[in-house]
């Protein structure tokens, strides 16, 4: 079973991803998450009703009821953060993020980034990590060429289908 604290990452996740839907199931445990005009819906079930299972319901109902109101800033926010980046060059490749997540540049805090402005990558180079649920998730560049831009920044949450680099391909 899920432990609350669990479960409110997922509906944070949810919250700030473009997905209307999730569902996970797990040992006879299922939570179902909708978003419909920025309100998000949570629903557990358990084959085994017991009280621990009860209080994650009703905590869990709580930031959900709260959503609603995050949710609009958070797409003004999202909005904004776009708005100033500099017309891309229309030969440009864009290197999106495959998921919902938190952009690193380095393999860890420690280490140098994997690229910057100037860099030169192959179909195969990693040029970042987002990090989602705890799992470290490399992402290479799928294209060959110089990297131009960064557009985000370290230790940022990234959308699914964000531009994270921009690249002139070769």
């Amino acid at each position: 079973m899920l432990k609350i604290q669990e479960i409110r990452e997922l509906i944070k996740l949810v919250d700030q991803s473009s997905i209307d839907e999730f569902s996970y199931e797990l040992d006879g445990s299922k939570i179902k998450m909708k978003k419909n005009k920025a309100v998000t819906y949570v629903e557990e079930k358990a084959a085994i009703q017991n009280n621990e299972v009860h209080k994650a319901e009703e905590v869990v109902s709580a930031p959900a009821a709260a959503a609603p109101a995050q949710a609009p800033k958070a797409q003004e926010a999202s909005v904004q953060e776009e708005a100033p980046a500099p017309a891309a060059d229309e030969n440009l490749h864009k290197i999106v993020s495959p998921m919902v997540g938190t952009f690193y540049q380095s393999p860890s805090p420690d280490a140098g980034a994997y690229v910057k402005a100037g860099s030169k990558v192959t179909d195969d180079s990693v040029v970042c990590i987002v990090e989602a649920m705890k799992l470290f998730n490399e992402i290479e560049a799928e294209v060959k060429g110089e990297i131009v831009e960064i557009l985000v920044k370290d230790g940022q949450l990234v959308e699914y289908g964000q531009p994270l680099f921009l690249v002139k391909p070769e």
